[in-house]
């Protein structure tokens, strides 16, 4: 295929709500573009787009797939996307490769769940937005209504550009009101034959027409002075306008297809081919050192991996966009993310499964690296000589959490690495090995995209696996003062073994100083310090160690071993076994032998003097807590809101966001269990929300007996 300049190349992502017609309208794009022969279909499992087996088995896209067409001397490169929430994922980083999105809306149907959900994805990353009606063949179609539910739902700046002559069964004709045309399709669809319009659709027409003129020109200012004058723009001057308008997204033009007949299809894509923006039209990116990289195909090579994927036969390929300069065949590049060298040896241009090899790739471009060694999604490769990253993809944080065993023993070493393969494809699934709560944990978006995972698992890996509930990472710690003491002796001839430790603990509190004196049982204990030791714990808060140790009782060398013992227990908590936090501790004094002495002695020493006190300063358990924001239609509010109250959730406050709801709110983890699941049961599958690890904060004395209980329970079984 010929070499595409900068300005001939225009990047779209396909967003829509799950069964709106992406796929089909992908499938067309590629077969008008000339880049397949035939057009496949959903049921027949033959799609450029959704060639994976999950894919194929339930009718849906479950990743995001890189494709190409090619018209009027132009390179489309065309991401289509899920339309499931769950795979929200493969929307975002495909809206940040993109210059622009279109977006089906299922004209049966009109704004669903996902139109919204992808409409807001779009609007956080401000990226122009076209609209196309789909199915406007099929009987139920209703084009008003959908209009009506797009200037209602989306924005009240969606102006139309196309309406359909006789949408339903036989639908054939559209009046373009762009070019005051009808365009008239055959039953096989393909390219439309362009008449002038009726004379029962001229009124109509011409009303939508102006209509037109007045939005392309209030999105420039020169373009206004001319409607003044001449009471109407000019074609030229109309499409003008409606770009710079596609731009501010002040404008959202709507067109008429059916991508299962290619009806409209060419139309769509001279559109886009014309007045979509390329790379030159856009924000110029700015690299982390905050300098702008300007689109500059004579500027230095630089690339942004945003996706990544794991091919049978083929291994990871890496899908890239150029942001600068040219790329080349065997060029040698630097990872910037983490120094290392690469060599370019094979580059390709993606249609689905599809790849075609290509000698360069010019700035604006998509295109796929293989055999790459250390570069992954989020990697910026940059020819030599230049050290910067892009900021890249921002993916949102996980909503679902589970935990996950292999169901034999013996395929544990596989399930890791299969794992760490699924995280490279999806970023939106991560994986924590929690040694704390001795379980495999898998964070994803949703019950449904965990789900999947499982299946690739089960069937790709072919690693049999279980869910589990997911354990709570508790913290434990102290609410008052205690001292303790003991005395660690062992004989069994020979060298024996001898430590005493007498320590006192206490809560921590940050900007608190320590203590001089206390008091217990009726004794006064001075507390002089000689040495403190402040030692921020992994897994949060801190542990203060302060040695008090006068007169010698206690060697220094051995108070390392004392401290040792204490972190031992610090992490296994009497109460769940959880780790231990925020406690200050003082070893005032001990005893010593002169032969049997020695570091295991103060250590067992330590950690049992450590144990004792805890038990006696008032433990606690300690939960995390998750600042939660959910954006809810009005009318389902009060049942979000009663449903978090019996979460234990405590609402901070409530604003309002486009025809929305913003509820926030901190929530316990514990609490939020399948909370996805919930919500979308309670709203249609309207709210999206998204939470995020706030504090941890004392269990509420009820919570804190059945966790205890729980806890016992568990370890009896064990």
């Amino acid at each position: 295929m010929k070499t595409y300049q900068t300005d001939q190349i225009k990047n779209i992502a396909l967003i829509g709500n799950s069964g709106s017609g992406k796929t089909v309208l992908a499938e067309a794009m590629l077969f008008n573009g000339g880049i397949i022969e035939r057009r496949g279909t959903i049921e027949g499992k033959n799609t450029a787009s959704d060639y994976r087996p999950i894919e194929q088995e339930n009718g849906n896209s479950v990743f995001s797939t890189v494709m190409y067409t090619e018209f009027r001397n132009k390179k489309i490169n065309i991401l289509d996307t899920p339309g499931l929430d769950d795979f929200c994922g493969g929307v975002i980083s495909s809206l940040y490769a993109a210059d622009s999105a279109v977006m089906t809306i299922n004209v049966q149907n009109g704004v669903e769940v996902g139109t919204e959900i992808h409409f807001r994805h779009a609007e956080k990353v401000h990226k122009p937005l076209i609209l196309a009606v789909n199915g406007l063949d099929h009987e139920k179609a209703n084009f008003e209504k959908s209009v009506e539910m797009m200037k209602d739902r989306l924005d009240n700046n969606v102006i139309l550009v196309q309406y359909p002559v006789n949408e339903g069964v036989g639908f054939n004709s559209i009046i373009d009101v762009l070019r005051m045309k009808m365009l008239q399709y055959p039953k096989e669809g393909g390219a439309a034959k362009i008449v002038d319009i009726t004379d029962d659709q001229k009124a109509r027409a011409e009303e939508l027409h102006s209509a037109l003129v007045e939005k392309a020109a209030e999105s420039d200012e020169a373009l206004m002075e001319l409607f003044f004058s001449n009471d109407t723009l000019t074609e030229e001057e109309i499409r003008k306008g409606i770009t710079k308008g596609l731009l501010s997204r002040g404008m959202f033009p709507v067109f008429c297809i059916s991508a299962k007949n290619n009806i409209g299809v060419d139309v769509l894509l001279d559109f886009i081919a014309s007045e979509a923006p390329s790379i030159a039209d856009m924000p110029t990116p700015k690299n982390n050192k905050g300098n702008e990289v300007k689109p500059d195909p004579a500027g230095p090579a630089s690339v942004y991996v945003f996706k990544s994927s794991i091919e049978e036969h083929i291994g990871e390929i890496n899908y890239f966009r150029v942001y600068s300069g040219k790329i080349t065949e065997n060029l040698d590049v630097v990872n910037s993310n983490n120094g290392t060298k690469e060599r370019l040896s094979q580059l390709y241009v993606c249609a689905g499964k599809n790849r075609t090899r290509v000698p360069e790739l010019n700035t604006g471009d998509l295109g796929a690296f293989v055999k790459l060694k250390n570069t992954k999604t989020g990697h910026t490769l940059n020819a030599p000589g230049n050290d910067w990253k892009f900021e890249g993809v921002d993916f949102p944080e996980p909503k679902f959490r589970t935990a996950i065993k292999a169901q034999s023993e013996s395929d544990d070493e596989k399930l890791g690495e299969a794992l760490n393969k699924i995280h490279l494809e999806d970023p939106t699934i991560s994986i924590e090995y929690s040694k704390e709560l001795k379980q495999i944990i898998v964070y994803g978006q949703g019950e449904y995209h965990l789900n999947i995972m499982k299946w690739h698992l089960d069937n790709i890996y072919k690693i049999p696996t279980t869910f589990l509930s997911p354990k709570i990472p508790y913290r434990e710690t102290i609410t008052k003062p205690a001292q303790a003491d003991y005395r660690h002796k062992k004989q069994s001839g020979g060298a024996g073994q001898f430590g005493e430790v007498h320590l006192i603990i206490e809560p921590f509190v940050e900007g608190t100083s320590e203590q001089s004196m206390m008091k217990f049982g009726g004794k006064e204990i001075k507390l002089s310090v000689r040495g403190k030791d402040e030692i921020s714990l992994d897994w949060g808060g801190k542990l203060i160690y302060i040695n008090c140790i006068v007169g010698g009782s206690i060697d220094a060398r051995f108070m390392p071993a004392i401290l040792k013992g204490i972190m031992e227990k610090m992490e296994i908590g009497p109460l769940t076994g959880s780790y231990a936090r925020d406690i200050r501790v003082y070893v005032y004094d001990g005893k010593m032998h002169p032969v049997d002495s020695n570091e295991i002695s103060f250590r067992l020493a330590g950690r049992n003097a450590f144990s004792i006190a805890f038990k006696n300063a008032g433990p606690k358990i300690l939960e995390p807590i998750y600042d939660v924001e959910i954006m809810v239609p009005s009318d389902r509010m009060g049942d979000v809101i009663s449903d978090l109250q019996g979460r234990r959730g405590m609402v901070l406050g409530m604003s309002s966001e486009k025809r929305f709801e913003v509820i926030k709110a901190r929530v316990p983890l514990a609490e939020m269990n399948k909370y996805s699941t919930a919500l979308s049961s309670i709203t249609g599958g309207r709210a999206m929300y998204t939470m995020k690890f706030s504090e941890y904060a004392q269990v509420p004395g009820d919570v804190q007996e059945s966790v205890i209980k729980a806890y016992a329970e568990e370890e009896e079984e064990e």
